[in-house]
């Protein structure tokens, strides 16, 4: 059988959090790097949905939507390597704050798309009104983060980094990455900033670089 192939870009910070996953987890992958804008065509044919990240699984089955594809990953790996919490209190937590990050991150989305995507003569000030509850989303999304994120242990679950801790961390970065158009200040949010610190000198997340 090949190796499984992850398609998308690292800009995105769902194609990121599987990319950071698998390395964490030990599973060895090919990465693709096609756009869902300008390699569009080349997208569609390995996926014609053309949705970032796709994996192509070993056996060529081929699976979307970060979530669902680390849920895949992780009930092929040894238990001792999976990150996200196997149940009780644990799971339930990294649940949450697993959707607290998504949520985050599909407001941004939302923002930058606005920006970047729709034409300047197409924008209208009637959209504004959805680009401010889009930040406020946002911001209490990152509020909730930051609060759990005011920890004394080195992660946000404990002493180990857990799936939780990867998804805020991307989910962080790509807000700053991104911050003319998210306007997410880092001042707001210093635990956030500290956390997002120690998981991007991690050798996992420095070689697999938004940038």
């Amino acid at each position: 059988m090949e190796a499984m192939k992850l398609i998308g870009l690292l800009d995105s910070p769902y194609v990121r959090r599987v990319a950071v996953s698998l390395k964490l987890m030990g599973v060895p992958f090919e990465h693709q790097l096609l756009s869902v804008f300008r390699t569009f065509e080349e997208f569609r044919r390995i996926n014609p949905v053309v949705k970032a990240p796709t994996l192509v699984c070993d056996d060529g089955a081929v699976l979307m939507d970060s979530t669902l594809i680390l849920d895949y990953v992780e009930g092929r790996v040894a238990p001792g390597k999976r990150l996200m919490p196997a149940e009780g209190a644990a799971r339930r937590e990294a649940l949450r704050l697993t959707g607290l990050a998504l949520a985050a991150c599909e407001k941004c989305v939302q923002m930058i798309y606005e920006r970047n995507q729709r034409p300047e003569e197409k924008r209208h000030k009637r959209h504004e009104p959805w680009l401010e509850r889009a930040r406020l989303q946002a911001d209490a999304a990152l509020r909730e983060l930051e609060r759990a994120a005011d920890v004394r242990s080195p992660w946000l679950q404990g002493e180990s980094i857990t799936a939780a801790d990867v998804v805020v961390a991307c989910t962080w970065r790509f807000t700053q990455y991104y911050h003319e158009e998210t306007q997410v200040s880092g001042a707001k949010f210093p635990m956030l900033v500290a956390h997002s610190a120690r998981a991007e000198a991690l050798p996992e997340f420095t070689s697999t670089p938004l940038d």
